[in-house]
């Protein structure tokens, strides 16, 4: 019978192990191996997780944005629809034909609004509200408005959002700050 010690004294100095390595090192080396694997499992398993949630909220996403361009399309559509109708109120339509025409536009804007809406889709008409550089785009600023710095005062073209998403910012003018509140060039030092 071969004493434990002797097989340690003749273990090869290059790292391997003989044939005959001693049970508390086969299961010292088994716990390791068991450990590395518990590890890699674990690792497998949170990044399936991650995969899973990255996958459902592309689909979410997917169902919900998945319109945007063709709103972003017919954006343009809505946008000529009330020029028509600005261009000559239904007040002003000289015979029978010109008023039905005018509530025929008038109709079909409703109806496309409200697939808009329908669609998660908002019209963004900030007109009097406070400028924000996530839904608005400032064109120019007006002086001697009357209204606060930073007021939007008048409103070129409106924006929309779908749901949460900007699908185009609002084309604005904004209140600039009154004279009195900037300093005057004498006032330098």
């Amino acid at each position: 019978m071969t004493d434990d010690r002797n097989e340690a004294q003749t273990a090869p100095q290059d790292g391997t192990r003989p044939e005959g390595a001693s049970v508390e090192e086969r299961l010292v080396r088994t716990e390791a191996e068991l450990a590395e694997t518990k590890d890699r499992l674990l690792r497998a398993l949170a990044e399936t997780e991650n995969v899973r949630r990255r996958t459902e909220r592309e689909r979410t996403d997917a169902a919900r944005y998945g319109g945007a361009n063709l709103a972003k399309e017919l954006l343009n559509v809505a946008d000529n629809l009330r020029r028509a109708l600005d261009a000559m109120p239904e007040e002003q339509a000289s015979d029978e034909r010109m008023k039905q025409l005018l509530q025929g536009v008038a109709a079909t804007e409703r109806e496309l609004l409200a697939a808009f809406e329908r669609g998660g889709i908002r019209r963004i008409d900030p007109l009097g509200e406070r400028f924000d550089h996530n839904l608005h785009q400032a064109m120019f600023e007006v002086e001697s408005s009357g209204q606060p710095p930073g007021t939007i005062v008048q409103v070129l073209q409106p924006g929309y959002v779908m749901h949460d998403r900007l699908l185009r910012p609002a084309l604005v003018g904004v209140a600039k700050g009154a004279p009195a509140d900037m300093p005057r060039v004498d006032q330098v030092v």
